[in-house]
């Protein structure tokens, strides 16, 4: 009988001590998960866009739409000496600046004296701002300015002897016009022509 009231109530303890929760491990289970720092998300940063760059425009002229009987017509060039007219095969001179001119849409021409052969070379630009910006640059370095080809700014010339030959420049708001002959030795044999070409270009 006391064996028996003995092993009853060593049961109702080991009931009773198994059956009581742990409040220490629900409670480090339940704080941990809300205070670990580790597991709030981030804001995404988003990456910095890279500037594209301008491109640099080319320096580069527009076809000219006019022939060279717009410029000077052969009446033009007997005023200015009887003894010269048309030259059929012309090209321009090599490094001159009728060549230059060729190589930026220009117009070339040439007339030629009938006796001696030289000519004269006549060429036309319509140049965009860069061109014409550094064509005007590397005139002012190359030339000696001439205010009686026309007025500032609307017209810049410049003149210069070089290589046997007179080179007159001329520049407006839209064209690059330029003169060479050996029939130029000072800035004023140009200016008949020159005015004359202006005028017809307008």
């Amino acid at each position: 009988m006391l064996a028996g009231g003995a092993l009853f109530a060593l049961l109702l303890a080991g009931c009773s001590a198994g059956g009581e929760p742990t409040p220490g491990n629900s409670a480090v289970a339940t704080s941990g998960a809300s205070a670990d720092p580790t597991t709030s998300a981030e804001p995404a940063s988003s990456p910095t866009p890279t500037p594209t760059p301008t491109p640099t425009p080319e320096a580069t002229g527009f076809p000219v739409t006019q022939i060279c009987g717009d410029l000077l017509t052969l009446q033009d060039v007997y005023d200015f000496n009887p003894n010269y007219g048309s030259a059929p095969d012309y090209s321009p001179t090599a490094d001159g600046l009728a060549a230059t001119a060729a190589t930026h849409n220009g117009l070339t021409c040439g007339w030629s004296n009938q006796t001696s052969g030289e000519l004269i070379e006549v060429s036309v630009v319509a140049p965009n701002d860069v061109l014409m910006a550094s064509l005007k640059q590397q005139a002012d370095a190359d030339s000696q300015a001439v205010p009686t080809y026309g007025t500032p700014p609307t017209v810049d010339g410049f003149f210069t002897y070089s290589g046997g030959s007179g080179q007159a420049q001329v520049f407006t708001g839209t064209y690059w016009i330029t003169l060479s002959t050996p029939a130029f030795s000072e800035p004023g044999d140009a200016d008949g022509l020159l005015s004359v070409i202006l005028a017809h270009l307008g």
